[in-house]
């Protein structure tokens, strides 16, 4: 095996390794729960998960996604976040190779991750994560060649005020909350890491792809309008895709009126 795939190789296992990291972090900042202590135990029995069953991945193909104690069902979640976060690891290095952008932009594939996850299963995009990754985005901006400090700046506020402002619309002609809060600071966070050129493209990307799943989830749910559909998942895959073929995407959509 050559150096090179030897790298791809290694980058892959690290984001497998770090994805079991992220679960820890889905799993107990909802619930206020410290991330580093205790370590992790199955929910049902309370028995410490010995190392050898926390191998990413293979432990739950080896255990049939169960404890090995008592048999309790892992949730699908456990290797869906270790293999989607070490093929992102992966795509970031093959983009970048082993540069301070790699590991800057692993860290904000990271959150978006962590965030995804958790409102999917809670609803919620906790404060303590949004909010120092718009601080962590700014900051970055001063060493990320994609986008100036200035356009991190911008970013934030057109992220959190385009959202706002729909929110608030929509509230003003139905009465009720549409988008929430947590929402508006995430598309804050993405704008201060890709700047304010993502915001339209990454709204766009979202909401397409959103409307998609969430008319097959209505259906399916047989609740109708009633049925909540959390956004933050599409608005990290909307960042996602913009970093990796956002300016691709924008001369598409523009030569459509050519």
């Amino acid at each position: 095996m050559n150096s090179a795939r030897l790298m791809y190789l290694f980058s892959f296992m690290f984001g497998l390794a770090f994805g079991s990291f992220l679960n820890v972090c889905i799993h107990r900042i909802p619930l206020k729960k410290s991330i580093i202590t205790p370590p992790s135990s199955c929910p049902k029995c309370g028995e410490s998960i010995k190392f050898y069953d926390n191998i990413p991945v293979i432990s739950y193909i080896i255990l049939l996604g169960r404890c090995r104690q008592c048999r309790y069902p892992i949730p699908w979640r456990y290797p869906a976040v270790e293999i989607m976060t070490g093929l992102l690891c992966l795509s970031l290095f093959i983009k970048y190779g082993l540069t301070y952008q790699y590991i800057l932009f692993f860290l904000f594939f990271s959150a978006l991750v962590t965030i995804s996850f958790i409102d999917i299963q809670y609803q919620i995009i906790p404060d303590v994560i949004s909010l120092p990754g718009i601080v962590a985005g700014w900051t970055a901006s001063f060493v990320l060649p994609e986008s100036s400090w200035m356009d991190s700046l911008f970013g934030i506020m057109a992220g959190g005020g385009v959202l706002f402002g729909v929110a608030s619309v929509y509230e003003r002609l139905t009465g009720k909350t549409g988008m929430g809060g947590g929402d508006i600071k995430l598309l804050a966070m993405i704008g201060a890491w890709l700047g304010w050129r993502s915001i339209f493209p990454v709204i766009m990307i979202s909401s397409s792809v959103g409307a998609v799943i969430g008319s097959v989830a209505l259906m399916i749910s047989g609740k109708g309008l009633r049925v909540r559909i959390p956004f933050g998942p599409f608005l990290s895959l909307g960042a996602i895709v913009y970093l990796f073929w956002g300016n691709d995407l924008v001369q598409w959509y523009f030569a459509l009126f050519e």
